[in-house]
């Protein structure tokens, strides 16, 4: 395999999505082929071809593979993509293949909710876990004889950003492995791969695929044994993406650019709006100018994300303004073409106060958000 970048890296966002994955056209076959439905595959004699099982392989997922490979390594021959029925199946393929009793890993500390029971886990299995903020590239100072780096940027809920280039250099300069999840950024906001890192991780079920109504995850790295190891992994578990859920992934991604684009720019105007009122603090999306985070997701970043968080002075006024929006949903989850929003502490699990909210923004008319935001706000605080 060659690493020499394609022309075709030259493509534009809207065009690559659009076209990511799809088959060489066929005269009267549709231009993305339905769901293949199927446990097994005719196979006779001597076990040749690529599919042979339905927990090995499919060919609804082999497109789905393909379109996001185009879009998380254009142009690149090197990697492989896999995808899995969640993002935490994902997570999981890669530090459970990737770590052995003995072995260090660092994980962020202030990532997604799901990580303290990761840790826990790999604990149990002899595994040292080691934990550092994602802001001010604090996972340098645990990193000495580490054998995985976990970076999340930007971190989930509360938006910090490290230098992902800086950190890949002294993982590797130690020979330590790099993962970092990229499911706020997608590969429209920030490609993990040109970055260095060995692993671009990511849950589908956010702003990849975009309705909230698939669940998928998917692991992104240079061809070899590490991904051969991620791979194993899968067949073992059986975390397997169902061959709907794919095709409807697929689907999706042909309307990633549009979305990103109007969702990121409605998230500006959000988050602009929100920084002119009194009672809103801890003001938090990468894309604001002021934002601690800007400077560097300036300079590895392409698009800042859909996500906006703040805080509410208490926990009954940021319930007060959930209960007042019209346009945005309670849920959890982000990424959607629906806005969402919740209070994060609600959960439990993140180093939150209790008046924080998480803001997904979606597609809605950017003037109508903002409107009911500031509406919200202020039917709030009577």
């Amino acid at each position: 395999m060659s690493d020499v970048t394609k022309d075709a890296d030259h493509t534009g966002d809207g065009t690559r999505a659009v076209r990511a994955g799809l088959p060489e056209p066929v005269k009267h076959e549709p231009t993305l082929p339905g769901p293949v439905f199927a446990a097994h595959f005719h196979l006779p004699g001597e076990v040749t071809g690529p599919y042979s099982y339905g927990r090995d392989d499919n060919p609804t997922w082999t497109l789905l593979e393909r379109a996001i490979g185009e879009l998380e390594a254009p142009g690149r021959e090197d990697v492989e993509t896999l995808v899995f029925a969640s993002g935490m199946a994902a997570i999981s393929s890669v530090l459970f293949s990737q770590l052995r009793a003995g072995d260090a890993v660092v994980l962020p500390s202030d990532g997604y909710q799901a990580l303290p029971l990761v840790r826990a886990q790999l604990e149990a299995y002899g595994v040292e876990v080691r934990t550092a903020p994602t802001g001010g590239d604090a996972q340098l100072g645990v990193l000495a004889g580490a054998r995985l780096l976990w970076i999340e940027s930007p971190s989930n809920p509360g938006l910090d950003v490290c230098d992902i280039r800086r950190l890949v250099g002294a993982a590797h300069a130690q020979g330590a492995l790099v993962a970092v999840d990229n499911t706020l950024a997608t590969p429209l906001g920030q490609r993990p791969l040109e970055l260095g890192a060995d692993f671009a991780v990511a849950s589908g079920t956010k702003q990849l695929t975009g309705h909230g109504d698939v669940l998928l995850g998917y692991v992104a790295g240079r061809t070899g044994e590490a991904m051969a190891a991620v791979r194993r992994w899968r067949k073992i578990v059986g975390a397997i993406s169902g061959p709907m859920e794919a095709w409807l992934a697929h689907r999706s991604i042909a309307t990633l650019q549009l979305r990103v684009d109007r969702q990121n720019a409605t998230a500006l105007a959000v988050a602009e709006a929100l920084r002119r009122r009194p009672e809103v603090s801890g003001l938090r999306y990468p894309g604001l100018p002021d934002d601690p985070a800007h400077q560097v997701a300036a300079q590895q970043m392409r698009r800042y994300g859909c996500v906006v968080s703040f805080t509410l002075p208490t926990r009954t006024r940021a319930e007060r303004f959930l209960e007042a929006l019209r346009l945005v949903e309670d849920a959890t989850s982000f990424g959607g073409v629906r806005s969402t929003a919740e209070r994060r502490g609600r959960w439990g699990g993140d180093a939150v106060e209790e008046g924080f909210i998480r803001m997904s923004v979606g597609a809605e008319d950017p003037e109508d958000l903002v409107a009911d935001v500031l509406r919200a706000l202020d039917a709030s605080a009577e």
